[in-house]
């Protein structure tokens, strides 16, 4: 009877004795002819579909329908509908067939109105905040989802936390619970994060300890990046097992595991690592089986693994690629587990990915004091039809600027660790208070970007485009300065440049960095075809420091040079122009290098060399939730824009290298559709001619 049964293909089996003969009796099974959902508009029928047991052209199992109303109960709560309603009806069809309709109510979203933490002393709510990817329920929350209640969130959460105190020195700090309490009243959770922080530590002795006859232990030993004496980092601990791990494997050592083994002296808070070397199990890696992505394909995640089936099975290797998938942010969980293969040294590695939204479509207007009153529209997504691949379309419209940007890009272009991009491009501006011209600019650029290390890459790119300056009627009767006269005179002209940047990062987050550095080194070669020929050689470095829980230290400085080659000179357009990007406090093209030929608009005609400097605090506003994503900065800027190089024939330019300097405040909001900041700046030191702009309205990062 429990054989018949477990067949599934009837509905009923009873076995009764009669004599000397067994009679079975049975009912068979009805056959589902359609499997549907009613009422859900949270979750999509092919991610219902995905998630229960029964299936059309089965057979109805009356025991798998009511764990499959489990299921859909589950798979709301993963989107914050924790009132779901989930009632199953059956439709005759008749010829001993039905179908099943799951009618769902989902009820209304239920959200984290409030988190807390217990136990944290070194770290204030607003930095933990930061930290978690659950947020309280605020006035953005229907556009970034964040304020959903979703226990395998929550989870992440708690290992997010204990990371972040492994990597400033904590060593011993746990999150043994994450309290959820629901609150009527509110119609909301209440989530209570438990911390155990523990004392900080920092690094004693490293060494490696290499146990494998024939492995030169000395090609490694320069090889980890922890440093004695320097805070305990727990990041850098896996970072070091990856690059030993990777190095072996390149030394013909596949099986061999670095292992960090740690000694505690409580007393001295000190932390010594041995990684000790030795050889693994000889286990091989039969198949590598994925799960869970009902939109992205297959080899976009078998890309990010540095071993394929049949390669020797490195654990180190296993986690670096979940790590990988992880920060790909294409999906909602990853997970990487093992099970035995068909022999005995032979390793399944079960890849469970869920997929999450990846599109983005945004429309913003706002006011910019350089392109006036403007509306933007942006659609994209950066995981295109699953394919790993990143498109984008941005429309701008203002008052002095319009604009047209479309952009795409592979992050492995041709199945290599090469990430290609192009780019194109349409701008056009319009006379304003601050320039007495306008200009068109359209082209495209192609770019390959290639990775030296995890915290080193270089980008190539070749871009041409078509530049031109244009005159407005002047209202004012002022002659336009000659510079720009023989600019606009000489017509629109093609640049063919090619050009690298090489960037270094060791920013512990991209969006908003608390700690490490950050340089960009970019140069630009126009004349390889075109009208115009320059070089232009630009960097810029950021240092953060966090200097306690809310408050965080930058320091930047930034110069360029650019120059003529070939018998050229540099054209107007491709000068440096000094304005609130450098020193705020001064209005665009406010400061460098200006015609003050008395009759004319006194334009500023561009340097050929420029420097700044920057000095600012970051914190977070009190009073203010961090789910706002509000931050209120002090800074001082200083810098120069100097050496004007084209002709000085009937001109009177100013062309000094006069220090520009500002103290002042602002506000930044990480909105939706970016970074939104207002400034107020008041120059300390500037030249009679400059142009000051106190207030500023801007978009995007300064």
């Amino acid at each position: 009877m429990k054989a018949l049964i477990a067949t599934s293909l009837f509905d009923k089996v009873s076995i009764e004795n009669s004599g000397v003969r067994l009679v079975v009796h049975v009912t068979e099974a009805p056959v589902l002819d359609r499997v549907a959902f009613e009422g859900n508009k949270r979750v999509k029928d092919a991610d219902l579909a995905a998630a229960i047991e029964s299936k059309p052209r089965g057979t109805l199992q009356r025991a798998a329908v009511q764990a499959d109303v489990g299921r859909i109960i589950e798979a709301y709560r993963h989107v914050g509908r924790d009132e779901v309603r989930v009632a199953p009806e059956l439709i005759a069809r008749g010829n001993g067939r039905v179908d099943l309709v799951y009618v769902i109510t989902e009820g209304a979203r239920t959200t984290v109105r409030q988190i807390d933490f217990s136990g944290n002393q070194v770290f204030g709510k607003r930095q933990l905040n930061a930290v978690i990817k659950t947020s309280a329920t605020n006035m953005l929350s229907f556009l970034t989802g964040g304020d959903v209640y979703d226990p395998d969130r929550i989870a992440q959460d708690q290992e997010l936390l204990r990371l972040y105190y492994r990597s400033k020195g904590y060593a011993d700090a746990s999150v043994p619970s994450a309290r959820a309490e629901y609150d009527p009243a509110a119609k909301g959770f209440t989530l209570t994060f438990t911390i155990d922080e523990g004392p900080v530590y920092h690094f004693g002795d490293i060494s490696v300890v290499c146990n494998i006859p024939g492995l030169d232990a000395g090609k490694l030993r320069g090889l980890p990046i922890t440093r004695s004496s320097a805070v305990f980092d727990g990041n850098a601990l896996d970072k070091t097992t990856e690059i030993l791990a990777i190095e072996m494997a390149k030394l013909g050592y596949p099986f061999a595991q670095a292992i960090p083994r740690v000694t505690r002296d409580a007393t001295a808070r000190r932390i010594d690592v041995a990684f000790v070397i030795d050889q693994g199990a000889r286990t091989y890696v039969e198949r590598i089986e994925i799960h869970g992505n009902t939109r992205t394909r297959d080899y976009v995640i078998r890309r990010e693994f540095d071993i394929a089936e049949g390669d020797a099975y490195n654990k180190t290797l296993i986690d670096r690629a979940e790590r990988r998938l992880k920060n790909l942010n294409y999906f909602k969980t990853v997970k990487i587990s093992n099970r035995p293969g068909s022999a005995p040294d032979r390793i399944v590695l079960d890849v469970e990915a869920i997929d999450q939204s990846t599109g983005d479509f945004n429309i913003a207007g706002g006011y910019s004091t350089t392109d006036g009153a403007l509306v933007e529209v942006k659609v994209g997504d950066r995981n295109f039809y699953g394919t790993g691949k990143t498109v984008q379309a941005a429309f701008t419209y203002g008052q002095y600027a319009r604009g047209v940007n479309l952009a795409a890009s592979e992050p492995y272009f041709l199945g290599t660790k090469v990430a290609a991009g192009i780019e194109l491009f349409d701008r056009q501006t319009d006379a304003t208070s601050y320039q007495s011209y306008g200009s068109t600019t359209y082209g495209a650029t192609l770019q390959l970007g290639t990775p030296i290390n995890e915290q080193l890459g270089v980008q190539w790119r070749y871009s041409i485009y078509n530049q031109n300056i244009t005159l407005a009627p002047n209202s004012s009767g002022l002659t336009p300065s000659l510079p720009i006269q023989q600019a606009a005179a000489a017509g629109p002209a093609w640049v063919s440049a090619v050009g690298s940047t090489a960037t270094y990062s060791t920013l512990n987050n991209t969006k908003s960095p608390t700690d490490g550095i950050k340089s960009q080194l970019s140069q630009d070669l126009a004349g390889l075809g075109g009208d115009v020929r320059f070089l232009r050689t630009t960097e810029d470095v950021r240092y953060y420091k966090s200097l306690n829980s809310d408050l965080v230290g930058m320091v930047r400085a930034q110069g360029g040079y650019v120059t003529g080659w070939g018998g050229q000179q540099v054209p107007l357009m491709n000068n440096f122009f000094g304005g609130p990007t450098m020193v705020r406090g001064f209005a665009p093209n406010g400061f460098g290098p200006r015609d003050l030929t008395p009759g004319t608009t006194l334009d500023n005609v561009g340097g050929s060399m420029y420097w700044a400097t920057t000095a600012e605090l970051q914190s977070s506003i009190p009073g203010v939730p961090d789910e706002y994503g509000l931050k209120a900065t002090a800074f001082v800027d200083a810098g120069s824009v100097f050496r004007y190089t084209g002709s000085t024939a009937s001109l009177q330019v100013a062309n000094k290298n006069v220090v520009r300097s500002s103290v002042g405040a602002g506000v930044t909001w990480a909105s939706p559709f970016g970074a939104l900041t207002v400034d107020y700046a008041v120059p300390l030191s500037k030249a009679a001619y400059d142009v000051v702009q106190p207030l500023r309205f801007s978009a995007g990062g300064f």
